[in-house]
């Protein structure tokens, strides 16, 4: 029982902080802040063109990886790789997939995916040779929607079964 307490507590002390809340009408674009969003269960944020009924529901992509790219030499911020949450203080990339995170007062999402194909070179491959997005930045689909806001608080729930990296192209 005391392993079992202390997993509890372990996981209970993983969190970080939502440092943006992005959004596009269009894929294939970077997104811009909007400092506070809703999301739906099933869907994603309201109003961004990434969201609807698939495993990918919202991205997101912590601020460590973010800076890791200015190191580069790279003018890029929040928004600039199409996540919907910049975060900071939780390691996304190491999250199994079917890990289970808590945003803000009552959004429940699921780890589906980490990493992704790039289909088309983005801005920042061109002027760095390389990209985050594919390595770094996690997927999830929404389990229990709520309200989002810049400075909310996002919680590890459980950790999942496997780790699984994209590079199928899907």
């Amino acid at each position: 029982m005391s392993d079992r307490r202390d997993n509890i507590q372990k996981i209970n002390r993983q969190k970080g902080t939502i440092v943006a809340v992005n959004t596009s009408a269009t894929k294939g674009t970077r997104k811009e802040n909007v400092e506070r969003a809703e999301i739906l269960k099933g869907f994603g944020i309201r109003n961004d063109a990434h969201g609807g009924p698939w495993h990918r529901q919202v991205s997101l992509l912590a601020l460590e990886s973010i800076r890791g790219m200015e190191t580069r030499g790279l003018a890029v911020g929040c928004g600039d790789f199409a996540e919907n949450l910049t975060t900071q203080g939780l390691d996304l990339v190491h999250l199994p997939v079917g890990t289970r995170l808590k945003i803000g007062s009552s959004a429940v999402v699921e780890v589906t995916q980490i990493g992704k194909k790039c289909h088309l070179r983005c801005s920042v491959y061109e002027q760095a040779g390389t990209c985050i997005m594919p390595k770094e930045g996690i997927f999830a689909k929404v389990l229990s929607g709520g309200p989002v806001k810049v400075g909310d608080t996002i919680k590890l729930m459980s950790h999942g079964e496997k780790t699984l990296r994209d590079a199928s192209g899907d």
